[in-house]
This record gives structure tokens, C-alpha cells and sequence, in this order.
């Protein structure tokens, strides 16, 4: 995702948000920033990067970046790499930072102190967030800022970042000139001590030093990550998100496909009839409102990922999968990754940087893309709500399974995949084990959880607006020109440059039960798969006479397809060649062309011979 939410002025101090991972530092941006933020990359590299702009309580405003969670200043991935080269002042395009708000976990002392050592010897001017109090004052450990601020030399505000708590004071805090100052002095006296040494030192001072009692989240584990129970859960939790998916949708997706018709009927008044029309009505609104009517079902997919990331649960779901992924030659680390392809591709290939290991890290993005992303979401559902009855089976909705199989069916290739290259690669067949930080149970935060879900239709919403309308106001214009000649039959869509093209893409994909209609509709689609709906939209629209040109898709495919060919199209869409942006991201994140040559070459010969196969098979059944 690299589109701006909000523009933020370059210029202006700048101050760095530092901590281990699972601190509290996301919160705490949010709450310091509020909409005042932009998504978008690092320079020349693929890690997202969070800018904000914070103002401070005199009323001045400053520069506020989260820098990606760090256990150290000797990176062992690349999202680490770039936490210390933007430190150092070795970040391209990017200025080192003024100050540095470093970012405590209250519950874990021990470990968050030494990533403050390490940033404190970097002479950069620190002022500390003791984040996640409550939670430890609940668990047991009284931490007191004050004291706190005495053994590391440097103001400490204590935080509570989810409810908004301190940070007024963290705000006032900016304000004072003081804390701007160098630290160098600072950073000297910590060189010959070792860190250990020092961060015991400090904690027994403090009364700290001490095991914490068993924890509630340890009495839930228990649970969680049994071997069976906690399979069994996960597996729940992923098959009810899928009915959510489809039930929890329903209504808003009518209300925005009724107000798309209703505007493109009214603009449509307006409008004499002619290629103007034509364009606006079947290009404009069509085709953006054939794309807009599945934000809501792309925003519940969305809200459960942000749940189960805010509350805690997805590294013991990785956890849970270790032995899975071993059994390919990956390990669970490629979990959360993969998880976040079933939203986008691209941020689950950004996700990789995470994982140390370069041959796991290249066999997750090479199997990234069969995750059912949700520019699938639209073709499932047109083709699901074409093609499936509305009726429940077994207390559940059949539209919700078949969509839960489809995902399966992903999920299933794409673990076949990393299987094929553990047996023929030797570094695929060594055990790596699994060491992953298990953060505390949250409740997860609505602001949060908010925001992330308006991040994430902005960029939806902007896709509409920008590539996705261009090329279906493109695909209009290859199909209403050159028109059709003196004394013909056919739509006139049949005699312009995209019938012409439908034609012979028809005659490759025929074996695979594609008309020319979906075969043209596919091209468009590898800039952005959810443009084929649109595609097809206005491919149908133009292609259809009399009353039919007013139908909407569904009720035209139905009419026009075999079950077979829409079974056939389903199964292409599971391992569909990826879009453009997606090769894109894999050529910057691999260093070159081989790998997305590759992927595109494996991903198109799987759809193929997945067609085939499941179109031969329905109709030998009756369904042709």
C-alpha cells in the first residue's frame, strides 16, 4: 500500500517513535496523530512506513514517524535494517532523526531497556514513554516513572496509549527545549558497561527484579495453543470469518448497488443518448459502482485481520502452525505474512522483511499470491451469488462454504507449492525452529481498529477512482470504436478493437470454457483483478440489446454460462497470474525479474490446467 491517507509537510522536526515489537508504539502514534497520518514506503525499499503529523500542546507542529519493531541495532531482517539505517541517518530520502521517543513495554522491562541502551549510545536526544502501565500495575509490578527517570537519566512520561492517558504530558514534554538536547554525554557513560549488567542493576534498584506470577494470558494459552483445541479454534475463527464475510454484507452491498443504478438513471436523464451517454453510464458509473458495491465485504474481511493482529492472537496462531509450515519446509514465521496476502499481496510480500531467513523469505513471496486477496472477493461473490442457491446447509450458509472452499483451495496450492520446492531444494529440507515473542491479550481498541479500516478503504476507494476507472473508461473505448459498418446485425460492440481481441483470446481460452466476453474481461484484470467485474460490466452492457442492456451482470451471466464455465472461471481466479503492482513488489523485493517471471509463468499454467480440469469434470457431470 503505498497511497498517502493525509498529506504531511516534509519540512518541520522530526521526531521517531523506537521499541521492541508489541509495545504499544502503533497505539500510541495513533493516538498522538490522530487522521493526520500517511501509509506509504520507505525509499527504495519495500517496508511500510507510518508519518504523522503530531502537534504539541504550545501549539507547534512536528514531524511524528513509527519506525518498524526492533529488538536491537543489529538487524537480523530488513524491517530491523531500516529501524537502524533511519537512526543513523542512513535512510535514503529520509533525514536523521531530532528526537527519539523510545517506546517501553511496563510488563517487560528486562528486555525493552536494552533497545534503549542501544539508541541511547546513537547520541540521539531520548525522551521515554513507559507505555502499558496499568497492565503491569494489574500484573503486579509498580513502575514508577519517576524513579524510572532517576536510573536512566532522561524524562519519562508514563503512557497509557489505547485509553489516551499521558499523552498531553507527552506532548507538553516536546515543548521543552531541554529535551532536545544532544546526548552524547549520555551515550558515552553507557560504552564500556554491558547492557545486562546495567539493565539488572537498574531493575533491582527499582524492586523489579523478580518472576512475574502466572498470568491470565498464560491460563488462556493453555487453551489456545493446545496441539487439538487450539487447531480446532483457529480453524473456527477462519471458517466464521468467511460467513461473515457473505451474511454480515448483504445489506450494504444492496444499498450501494441500489444507489449506483439509481445515479446512473438519474445522470442517464440528463444526458441525450449517444456515445456520451454510453460513456458516462456504461463506462463511469458502471464501472465504478461494479467495483464499489464489495467494500463492504472487503471491510469485514479487513476488520477481522485488525482484530485478531490488535488483540494479540496472531503470533499464537502462527505458533499453532509451525509444525504445518515445517511439514512444507517453511515455518510459522511465514504465518502472519500470508495472513496479510489474504487482504492484499503486496503488503504480505512487504510483510517478508520480517523473516531472517532468505530461502523461507523468497518461498513466501513466491506463494504470497495464491492467498485469496480481496480483489478476488468481487469475482467470487458475482459468480457465488450467480451460481449458488441462497439456502443453509447444516445451520450455515452455502454461499459462505463454497467461499470458505475457494479460500481452502488457496491456501492447499499454495502449501503444495512450498512442498514442491522443499523436495527440490536442499536448504528446504532443514528444520529451522520457531522463536516468536507471545505479546500479552488485548482488548482490541475501536480507534484503532478504525482507522486502520479508513486507511484501508481510502486506498480502496482511491483504486476505484484512479487505475480502476481508467482502464474501464480504456476498455470502453476499445469497445465502441471503430462502430459498426452500413447494414450490420451484431452489437456493435463485435466490430471494434475489443471484439476483435475477445475473438482470438476466445480461441486460447475456449478449452477452458471462456467465452470472449470473460476473455477480454481478463485482460484489464491484470492491472487489478477486481476491474474484471467492472470489465465485464461494461463488456456485457455493449454487447447487449433492447431490454437487456438494463439487466444487471448477474441476472446476464446466468442467462449466457454454463454452470460449467462459471465453475471453470472460480477455479482460474483461485490461482489467477497476478496483477501488476504485485509482480511489481515481488521484482523490488527479489532484486530483479526472474522471480516474478517465474511466479507469473507457474501461476498462469496452475490456473490453466485448474480450469481445465474442473470445467471437464462439470461438464462430463451435467453441469455444461
Amino acid at each position: 500500500m503505498t497511497e498517502a491517507v493525509v498529506h504531511v509537510h516534509r519540512g518541520g522536526k522530526l521526531v521517531a517513535l523506537v521499541g521492541n515489537p508489541n509495545c504499544g508504539k502503533t497505539a500510541l502514534f495513533n493516538g498522538l496523530t490522530g487522521s493526520h497520518q500517511k501509509v506509504a514506503n520507505y525509499a527504495g525499499v519495500t517496508v511500510e512506513r507510518k508519518e504523522g503529523r503530531l502537534t504539541t500542546s504550545a501549539g507547534k507542529t512536528l514531524r511524528l514517524l513509527d519506525l518498524p519493531g526492533t529488538y536491537s541495532l543489529h538487524p537480523r531482517s530488513p524491517d530491523e535494517r531500516v529501524t537502524c539505517d533511519v537512526l543513523a541517518g542512513r535512510a535514503k530520502g529520509e533525514k536523521r532523526p531530532d528526537l527519539v521517543v523510545c517506546v517501553l513495554d511496563a510488563t517487560n522491562l528486562r528486555r525493552n531497556l536494552r533497545l534503549l541502551l542501544a539508541v541511547r549510545r546513537m547520541g540521539l536526544p531520548i525522551v521515554v514513554a513507559l507505555n502499558m502501565a496499568d497492565l503491569a500495575a494489574r500484573r503486579g509490578l509498580k513502575v514508577d516513572a519517576q524513579a524510572l527517570s532517576a536510573q536512566l537519566g532522561l524524562p519519562v512520561v508514563r503512557t497509557v496509549a489505547i485509553h489516551k492517558e499521558g499523552l498531553d504530558e507527552l506532548r507538553g514534554l516536546l515543548d521543552r527545549p531541554e529535551v532536545w538536547e544532544s546526548a552524547h554525554a549520555a551515550a558515552a557513560a553507557d560504552a564500556p558497561v554491558d547492557d545486562h549488567v546495567t539493565v539488572k542493576s537498574w531493575l533491582q534498584a527499582m524492586d523489579l527484579d523478580h518472576e512475574l506470577p502466572v498470568l491470565p494470558s498464560d491460563r488462556v494459552d493453555r487453551v489456545l495453543l493446545h496441539p487439538v483445541a487450539g487447531s480446532v479454534i483457529l480453524a473456527v475463527l477462519l471458517f466464521l470469518l468467511f460467513q461473515a464475510v457473505f451474511s454480515w454484507a448483504e445489506a450494504p452491498m444492496q444499498m450501494i448497488e441500489a444507489s449506483m443504478g439509481w445515479l446512473g438513471e438519474q445522470v442517464g436523464h440528463f444526458i441525450p443518448d449517444g456515445w456520451f451517454h454510453s460513456l458516462i453510464v456504461d463506462g463511469v458509473i458502471a464501472g465504478a459502482g461494479g467495483v464499489l458495491v464489495f467494500l463492504p465485504q472487503i471491510l469485514i474481511l479487513f476488520f477481522f485481520i485488525l482484530v485478531l493482529e490488535e488483540s494479540g492472537y496472531l503470533p499464537r496462531a502462527a505458533l499453532l502452525l509451525d509444525r504445518l509450515m515445517g511439514s512444507v519446509g517453511l515455518s510459522g514465521r511465514s504465518f502472519i505474512p500470508l495472513l496479510s496476502s489474504f487482504a492484499c499481496a503486496i503488503p504480505g510480500i512487504m510483510a517478508t522483511r520480517s523473516i531472517a531467513n532468505p530461502r523461507d523469505r523468497i518461498v513466501t513471496i513466491m506463494i504470497a499470491p495464491l492467498m485469496t486477496c480481496s480483489a478476488r472477493l468481487p469475482v467470487y461473490a458475482l459468480l457465488i451469488g450467480a451460481f449458488v442457491p441462497n439456502r443453509e446447509v447444516a445451520g450455515f450458509e452455502l454461499q459462505g462454504l463454497v467461499l470458505f472452499g475457494l479460500y481452502v483451495a488457496g491456501i492447499v496450492g499454495a502449501m503444495l507449492v512450498a512442498w514442491v520446492l522443499k523436495r527440490f531444494t536442499n536448504a528446504g529440507r532443514l528444520v529451522r525452529p520457531l522463536m516468536m515473542e507471545l505479546p500479552s491479550y488485548h482488548w482490541p481498541h475501536p480507534r484503532s481498529i478504525a482507522i486502520g479500516l479508513w486507511q484501508r478503504a481510502v486506498v480502496f476507494v482511491k483504486r476505484v477512482g484512479g487505475i480502476i476507472l481508467l482502464l474501464t473508461l480504456a476498455l470502453w473505448l476499445l469497445s465502441s470504436f471503430p462502430g459498426p459498418p452500413e447494414g450490420a446485425t451484431g452489437a456493435p460492440i463485435q466490430y471494434s478493437i475489443a471484439g476483435y481481441l475477445g475473438a482470438g483470446l476466445a480461441k486460447i481460452f475456449e478449452p477452458i470454457g471462456f467465452n470472449w466476453q470473460i476473455s477480454l474481461a481478463l485482460v484489464p484484470g491484470l492491472a487489478a483483478r477486481e476491474i474484471a467485474i467492472s470489465a465485464l460490466g461494461t463488456v456485457y452492457a455493449l454487447s447487449a440489446t433492447g431490454d437487456e442492456a438494463a439487466q444487471a451482470l448477474a441476472p446476464l451471466i446466468q442467462q449466457s454460462w454454463s454452470l460449467a464455465t462459471a465453475l471453470s472461471l472460480l477455479a482460474w481466479y483461485v490461482f489467477a497470474p497476478q496483477c501488476i503492482a504485485t509482480l511489481a513488489a515481488m521484482k523490488r523485493e527479489t532484486g530483479g525479474y526472474k522471480m516474478p517471471l517465474i511466479a507469473a509463468g507457474y501461476l498462469f499454467a496452475l490456473a490453466y490446467l485448474a480450469s481445465f480440469i474442473t470445467y471437464r469434470v462439470a461438464v462430463y457431470l451435467g453441469a455444461g
